[in-house]
Order: C-alpha cells, then sequence, then structure tokens
C-alpha cells in the first residue's frame, strides 16, 4: 500500500483501521450444529449478566436494573459524530474522506467468535472479531491553491456495506477495499474484495465468482503492479469446521521431562488442545492467489496459515512467511513455528530464508527477542535486496556478550554462492533501519535496562567508510531527542529519508522532532547536515496559543535530493479551544494553506479552562499535570470544586529524565468515550495525568520501592490542587485503566487520607497471578517475592476502608488482567466488609466499545462520583442521578461500531497517526 493516511480523531481511534487491529469477544457452549462456530449464543456466564451488573450483596434493586445511561450533558458529548479518517494519494494530489460510524450496540459484541491462540475469530467472516470499519469513501481532489475540490463519492458496493482494508494503488489511480455485509439473522457475511476506479468513483467486485472470499486473519491483501493484486482467499475445497468430539481421546498432557526453563507470561485466548489445534488451522489456512483487472485469477503456491505476504520493491519477487506445526498451548501464534520463503511473483518457489522453531523459551526479561533471523525486510532502496538481524546472545538480554545482534543483507537471488553480507554489528539490541541510498542508512539500537539508545550513520555498499555514532543518548531524555528523518516516496513505492539540497555541496536530511521543553512540547523541522552535525532550523511551532506538528513530506519527488526552496509539509494545528485541523506549508515563502475545517466535536466545553502545572514531590522529583476546570469556573466565586485525579505510573531509571515536561499546554483537549474529561460537564476539576514516576535509579530495581513513590506522588498532586484553591480537599476521588486501576487500589489502600473514594476499570490487583513478570517488571515471583506481595493491593484489601468502584470486561485478553482479578479482588474486599461494587461488563474486552457498555460505565462512575465524593455519603440514591437518562435500555440498542475506545480512556488521541507504506508511527 503506498499510502499517507491521517487518523483525525484520538477518541476511539487508537485500534482504527490500520491493518485493522480488531477489538476482542467472547467464547461458545460446548456444542453446536455442524458447520456453525462454536458460540451460536451468549456464553452462560454472559447471560447471567446480560441482564444486570454484579453489585455488592445488598444492593440488589440497583444490580437488576439492566443497562443504563448517564446525564444527558454526558451521553451529547459521548454520542457526537465522529470526524474521518483522512488517506492522502501516493502522489499527494487527491484525499480520501473515509466516514465512520458512532459506538456499536452490543450485539455486535455478542456475535459468535472463536478463542485460538492468542487470536479472536469471527468464523462467520473468516476475519478478526469485531472489526472496525468505514461507512463510506470520498474522494476530494487537492487542488493547486491547497483548497479541497468538491467530494467524488465511491458508488456501487451494497447498502450497509463494511468497508475495511482501503488502499490505493501504486499509480494511484484505483482502490482496493473489503466489503462485507451481515446477513439477516445479524451473522456477519464474509469478506469481498472490491475495485474502484479514483476518477469515476465507480466500485465493482474483483473476483467474477461470488465464492472468492477474503480470508483476513493475518493478511488480506497486497498490489503486486498497477492492476494485479495478490490475494489470502478462504480456499474452494474447504468444508466445515471440524466438530468437537463429543468425548475426548484422551487426557490433557503438558510434559517438561527434558527440564527445560520455560518462563512465560499471562498469556490469554491459547488453544487448549487438539481440537483448537484444528479449528484453528481451519480458520487461518488461506490460499494465495494473483487476480487482475481482466478477470484472470490464478492460485499460487499450497494452502497454508500465511502470515504476511510483501513483495519486493521491483515486483519480482514475494517474501511470503507463514506459521505452521508444532503449535503450543503455552504461547501465541506470534511465537508458533515461522517459515519465511522467497517466491517469484508468478508463485514459483526460490529458496526458504528461515524456519525458525516454536519459541516456547524466549526470556521474560525486557529486551529478550526471538532465537535466529528476525526483522526480515527488503531494502527500500534496492530492487530486491533484503536484510535483517540475528542475535548473537540467545535472545537472552542477561547474557552479557559482544556483539548483541547483528544486521546483514543479501540479494534475494545471490550470484555464484554469495554470502550474506554483514552490514553492522551492534552491542545494544536492534531498533531498525531507516534508509537512504547506497551512502547512507541510520541503523538504531537500545537497551531497555539503562535507557541508552544509539543511532548510526552506515553507508550500506561503501565499504571503505566506517559506522559512525551519530546519537548516543538515554530514551528517557525527552528534551535531548534530535527528531526522526522524513521520508519521500520512490519511483517503486517505497519510502527512504530525503535528502535535502542547498546552495552548497553539503547533504541534509530533515529531523522532525517533537521539541520537549521545560514549557512543554514546541515541535520543529530542522535542516540537519549528516555529515557534520550542524542544523538549521526551518519550521517550528507556535508556542503562544497554538500546537503545531509535521504530519508529513507533501514534495516528493521519485529520484534525487528535494530542492528547499520547493519543499512543501503538510501540518496539523490546535489549541485548547479549536479543533485539530490540517494545513500545508510551502516554501520559499512558508505560505500557509488551510486544507480542514473540522467543527469543534462538542461546542458545549469550548471555553474550558486547561493548564499545564508543576509541582515538587517531596524527594525533589519534579511532577506535571494537565489540570482542567469547567466553563465559567471562578474559583474566588465558585470555591473549591470535587476533583477526578486520572493518571497511569510509569517506570525511570533517573529523577532528572522523570522530572522533564511532556506534552503540550496547547493541545486540543480530545475527549475519548470513557474520558474522566467529561465530568467536566458535571461541574468537576480534573486533574489529568499527573506523572507518578517509580524511579530506580543505578542497580536499584524501581518497583521495589512502588509503593512509598506511589504515594509520595500522589501526595504532591493533591496539595498542589488544594493549594490552588480549585479542589476541595476532602472532595478528591482517584481512578485509572488496567495499570492505572492498579494504582487506583495501591493509593485506596496506602493513602486513604487523600482520597474519598476510586474508580478503577480492567485492573490487575493480585500479582502472584502474574509470577513471570507484569508490566516492566521481569523479575519472576520467586526472586522478589516481597516487592510483589507489597505492590499487590489483593493483599492489602483489609486496609481498603474507602469506596471503591471496580469495572472490568468479561472478555478481557490483555496480558494479567484476567477478569477473575476483580472478582477475586471483589471477593477480597467484601470479606473485610469493605463499601466497594463490582460491575462486570458482559462481551467486552480490555478496552469498552458497545455504547451500551460506555453508557453504563459513565453511569455507574457519575453515580458513584455523585454518592461518594460529591456528596461524600451515601444518602444519593443511585435512581436519583438523573431522571430520564436513566432508564434501562435495551442490549440490542446503540449506534453503529467505531474504532474502539483507547486503553488509558483519558486522552482521546484527536492528532494524526501517520501510516506511510504500512508504517505506523505514533
Amino acid at each position: 500500500m503506498s499510502s499517507l493516511t491521517i487518523l483525525l480523531q484520538r477518541a476511539c481511534l487508537r485500534f482504527a483501521l490500520l491493518p485493522v487491529p480488531p477489538l476482542r469477544a467472547p467464547l461458545r457452549p460446548p456444542r453446536r450444529p455442524l458447520g456453525l462456530p462454536r458460540r451460536s449464543a451468549m456464553s452462560s456466564s454472559a447471560a447471567s449478566r446480560l441482564s444486570h451488573i454484579v453489585a455488592a450483596a445488598g444492593d440488589l434493586s440497583s444490580a437488576m436494573m439492566g443497562y443504563r445511561l448517564p446525564p444527558k450533558e454526558i451521553q451529547d458529548i459521548v454520542d457526537a459524530p465522529p470526524l474521518p479518517v483522512l488517506s492522502f494519494s501516493p502522489s499527494k494530489d487527491k484525499i480520501l474522506f473515509l466516514k465512520r460510524r458512532a459506538l456499536p450496540p452490543l450485539s455486535d459484541l455478542a456475535k459468535p467468535e472463536e478463542k485460538l491462540a492468542g487470536v479472536r475469530i469471527d468464523g462467520y467472516s473468516n476475519t478478526r472479531s469485531r472489526m472496525s470499519f468505514y461507512t463510506g469513501i470520498g474522494i476530494h481532489k487537492l487542488m493547486d491553491d491547497g483548497t479541497l475540490g468538491p467530494e467524488k463519492v465511491v458508488h456501487g458496493y451494497p447498502e450497509g456495506a463494511r468497508i475495511n482494508f482501503v488502499t490505493w494503488s501504486q499509480d494511484g489511480r484505483h482502490l482496493s477495499f473489503s466489503v462485507r455485509v451481515d446477513e439477516e439473522d445479524n451473522t456477519s457475511g464474509k469478506l469481498r474484495l472490491w475495485i474502484a476506479d479514483v476518477e469515476s468513483g465507480e466500485a465493482r467486485p474483483l473476483f467474477k465468482s461470488p465464492e472468492i472470499y477474503l480470508n483476513a486473519i493475518f493478511d488480506s491483501f497486497v498490489w503486486v503492479n498497477n492492476s494485479t493484486l495478490l490475494v489470502c482467499t478462504i480456499p474452494l475445497s474447504r468444508g466445515a469446521p471440524p466438530q468437537k468430539p463429543s468425548v475426548p481421546s484422551g487426557p490433557k498432557i503438558q510434559s517438561n521431562e527434558t527440564s527445560n526453563v520455560v518462563q512465560v507470561r499471562t498469556f490469554q485466548d491459547l488453544l487448549k488442545d487438539e481440537y483448537d489445534a484444528d479449528l484453528f488451522d481451519y480458520y487461518a489456512t488461506s490460499q494465495l492467489v494473483l487476480a487482475s483487472f481482466d478477470g484472470t485469477v490464478k492460485p499460487i503456491g499450497p494452502p497454508a496459515v500465511y502470515t504476511s505476504i510483501d513483495p519486493s520493491p521491483d515486483d519480482k519477487y514475494l517474501m511470503i512467511s507463514s506459521i505452521h506445526r508444532p503449535y503450543s498451548y503455552i504461547v501465541p501464534c506470534g511465537r508458533f513455528p515461522k517459515k519465511v520463503e522467497l517466491w517469484t511473483v508468478d508463485g514459483e518457489f526460490i529458496r526458504e530464508l528461515c524456519d525458525l522453531p516454536l519459541a516456547e523459551d524466549i526470556p521474560i526479561a525486557t529486551s529478550s527477542v526471538r532465537k535466529g533471523k528476525r526483522s526480515i525486510y527488503w531494502r527500500p532502496d534496492k530492487p530486491a535486496m533484503l536484510y535483517w538481524v540475528e542475535t548473537q546472545d540467545g535472545g537472552d538480554a542477561k547474557v552479557e556478550v559482544s556483539p548483541r545482534d547483528i544486521v546483514y543483507m543479501e540479494n534475494a537471488e545471490p550470484i555464484n554462492g554469495e554470502q550474506p553480507e554483514i552490514l553492522h554489528k551492534l552491542d545494544l539490541r536492534y531498533a531498525g533501519t531507516s534508509w537512504c541510498d547506497e551512502s547512507l542508512a541510520l541503523v538504531y539500537e537500545s537497551w531497555y535496562k539503562t535507557r541508552k539508545t544509539r543511532t548510526w550513520v552506515i553507508s550500506p555498499d561503501k565499504k571503505d567508510v566506517s559506522p559512525r555514532i551519530l546519537f548516543d543518548r538515554s530514551s528517557e531524555d525527552v528534551y535531548s531527542d534530535p527528531g526522526s528523518p522524513m521520508l519521500r516516496r520512490t519511483a517503486m513505492g517505497t519510502y527512504v529519508i530525503a535528502k535535502v539540497k542547498k546552495q552548497d555541496e553539503n547533504t541534509y536530511i530533515l529531523l522532525n522532532g517533537m521539541g520537549a521543553t521545560p514549557e512543554g512540547n514546541v515541535p520543529f523541522l530542522d535542516l540537519f547536515d549528516i555529515n557534520t552535525g550542524s542544523k538549521e532550523r526551518i519550521w517550528q511551532s507556535d508556542k503562544e496559543k497554538y500546537y503545531e506538528t509535521v504530519v508529513a513530506l507533501m514534495s516528493d519527488k521519485t529520484d534525487g535530493e528535494l530542492p528547499l526552496e520547493k519543499l512543501k509539509i503538510l501540518t496539523s494545528k490546535e489549541s485548547k479551544t479549536e479543533n485539530t485541523q490540517y494545513y500545508l506549508q510551502i516554501w520559499p515563502e512558508k505560505k500557509q494553506v488551510q486544507i480542514t475545517d473540522f467543527p469543534h466535536p462538542y461546542p458545549q466545553l469550548a471555553s474550558l479552562y486547561k493548564e499545564m502545572i508543576r509541582y515538587q514531590r517531596k524527594d525533589g522529583v519534579q511532577l506535571t499535570a494537565t489540570l482542567y476546570l469547567p466553563p465559567g469556573y471562578d474559583p474566588s466565586q465558585d470555591g473549591p470544586l470535587p476533583c477526578l485525579v486520572w493518571s497511569y505510573p510509569g517506570e525511570f531509571k533517573s529523577k532528572d529524565a522523570a522530572g522533564q515536561v511532556r506534552g503540550s499546554p496547547n493541545e486540543f483537549p480530545g475527549i475519548g468515550a470513557t474520558s474522566p474529561l467529561l465530568w467536566l460537564a458535571r461541574g468537576f476539576a480534573i486533574l489529568s495525568g499527573p506523572t507518578i514516576p517509580i524511579i530506580g535509579e543505578g542497580d536499584e530495581e524501581a518497583n521495589d520501592r512502588y509503593v512509598e513513590q506511589l504515594v509520595t506522588s500522589a501526595e504532591a498532586a493533591v496539595e498542589e490542587v488544594v493549594r490552588r484553591g480549585v479542589a476541595h480537599p476532602d472532595k478528591i476521588a482517584v481512578g485509572g485503566h488496567s495499570y492505572g486501576a492498579f494504582m487506583t487500589a495501591n493509593l485506596l489502600a496506602h493513602a486513604p487520607h487523600l482520597f474519598c473514594c476510586g474508580i478503577a476499570r480492567s485492573g490487575a490487583y493480585n500479582r502472584t497471578l502474574t509470577p513471570f513478570g507484569f508490566q516492566n517488571e521481569d523479575r519472576t515471583l520467586w526472586e522478589a517475592t516481597n516487592t510483589y506481595v507489597e505492590m499487590s493491593p489483593f493483599m492489602s484489601a483489609n486496609k481498603i476502608k474507602k469506596p471503591i468502584l471496580l469495572i472490568h470486561g468479561e472478555q478481557d485478553n490483555n496480558s494479567g488482567t484476567l477478569t477473575m482479578q476483580s472478582d477475586r479482588f471483589f471477593n477480597a474486599l467484601k470479606g473485610h466488609g469493605a463499601l466497594s461494587r463490582l460491575v462486570i461488563l458482559p462481551f467486552e474486552s480490555h478496552g469498552y466499545s458497545a455504547r451500551e457498555s460506555i453508557m453504563h460505565v459513565l453511569w455507574e462512575t457519575d453515580r458513584w462520583l455523585q454518592k461518594y465524593c460529591l456528596s461524600g455519603s451515601s444518602k444519593t440514591d443511585s435512581d436519583s442521578v438523573a431522571d430520564t437518562e436513566n432508564k434501562a435500555v435495551s442490549a440490542s440498542g446503540g449506534g453503529a461500531p467505531c474504532e474502539g475506545p483507547e486503553a488509558e480512556g483519558f486522552s482521546s488521541m484527536q492528532r494524526s497517526l501517520l501510516w506511510e507504506d504500512g508504517l505506523t508511527t505514533y
């Protein structure tokens, strides 16, 4: 795909249609009719919870009331129409507006699915379950003056179609995309591949046969030239899915009689038996097909579980990756045996690049990797040259060896027995390569334990030029970040580092940086001399009112250097009160032309107050947070407000790095579907993202002082908002999602004097249930027993005396945060008489996506805050919090599917996510 995609709304967008990462779903009853996915109805556990929420004993009246709606002022923000996704053509002369709907109904999540080898599958559509989708495609021409031409709507596909995998042909004249239409019984339809003529907007199916469907469990399709695609299809010979035996053939046995040391994290959705393995093969096996516009269809290669298909830049070769047996019951499919082969574009086998064995034994230490060849890619500056990396330490980060990684390169078809050529040797872990040409490439290496990161300058095809270090810094030191090189498109449709030409003979590249400073981020674009290291700042964001970023290079030349005077870039621009818009910046005058004019998504909060504040922890560490106040609030007249503190801890190796400012005071306050900023509409002050640094300097392990540093960070934050007079000291609540929920429970246990109540969503509370590491902790339970126990709020359940609301998706598939974590924590709390409430959301995963679920989460949260924060007592009955808004809603109601809520909930990611030729950059 040769495209530049800009995802314009942070809310419900981080899981957007890249190669469309799915959201997740539930399982099945033990038996089913032949030929149907295993869950044709909701699971019994889900059914028991679908009509009500789990609540504390004695609270059955509110527990049995069904799904509820929050107050209207919150509903209106959540239901605001989502902004479209933008995608630029390869030549940057046209823009797609990819249209979306709002939140999906719960019935979408309740559709049958399979959980196999770490993948959740919609068996009816033969793709990842709960995929996001687009509802329409509009094409705009980008005029010479930077304005947009009239919209041309892509047409011809069925009404109500769900559109995925939208990609441009290399010449920008056609689009390819998948189309699926749900069946009348609400089951998912299978995916068909369509193409559209960009000039006319007319779309048609690529395959004439109605029996050819996409298999999108892994890869889906790719352009191999401007009129031919290589497609993963469901084999035509495939029959009904395998039937689960009514009587097992024997016990389930796992053995380690060879005494191997195998330590793995707490993975979920794994294969459980041979039947699961057969079912995984059934759904994941594809037949590769070459399909041309003229109707020619040619199957190539045997059916297999293909995981990626990657044409060479010159379109003469295919690099084909697949996984095969023996499978594993303790690790997901990403660690299954993996074969990488080289074929001609017509499907003729050339050679095997590698066949990696099952990787159950990758050490849990951070920076550990798989043995053998990894990160195998085509060089984007060459027609058909491969490069890859091989570990020299057995993949174990705890082994001391030099070099640690070696990067190799090799022609697709070596001549006269050529051996792979060593490109570079690294003492840290390989972290990627940015290619330019035969004289320039940048190789990156990093090491998590020390936070060290290096950038090397190499001349790939000039043996007489020695590699040299360009940057050597700490990855935590955001103030020293020099930025990343900007890329240009080549004639082959690949992307390489853009060289810029000035009047002199020096070699310049463009470095695009976030520009972190003690006053906040001030993004920049530097003209950087790769030989001398000198730089000239040719563009910088306004820092008084606006926050601007460089999104993409728009003046691509397919060959040679770019003249500086003809430079053209795409930038984003936003402020505290103005939504993100996109602009062209045109040299030499640096003329600015606005492209988009999106409306404010929630005008009722347009005049909210936002400030990035700084304060100090008692050990001297500088901390930051973003303070939000409701529109029209006057502290001198209105007095202190109830306050919601929402955060997520982070680990650091140094106090200086932990104290650096990240983010900008001028960023637009994007509000996601489950964001704490929603309570600005309810008159709360919000302290968003107060830094909670857990620091381990030198040889010290950060988590050995986790509780101490957590509490002192929270104390500093609370003291600051109270000192400012904006928060009432007795009405401060704390909340978080995932590791933030873990933080919340610990704060209520160890700092009950700070908070009146807490809200913990999708957390893990007992670290003995994740004995082989969690988050960034890579010691085992047996190596750091005291740390595991002391960090676990489950072990301190008897200390929690403040009200705590626990919320969890019933189908959470995130490593470590099993739903059982909240179940058992709630039982521990109830066993000690703690004021607590547990809400289990049927069919939801780690993040929540159905409209019914999200609205109910907001209702629960609002009720909790009104009852235990605002009033400070239990006299506010749950049924009195808003009248008509709190009526129970049908489980089949709600809006249409969206891209899914962000994991942390308090940042709606309004700014862009850049997608160039399949490479994503946040």
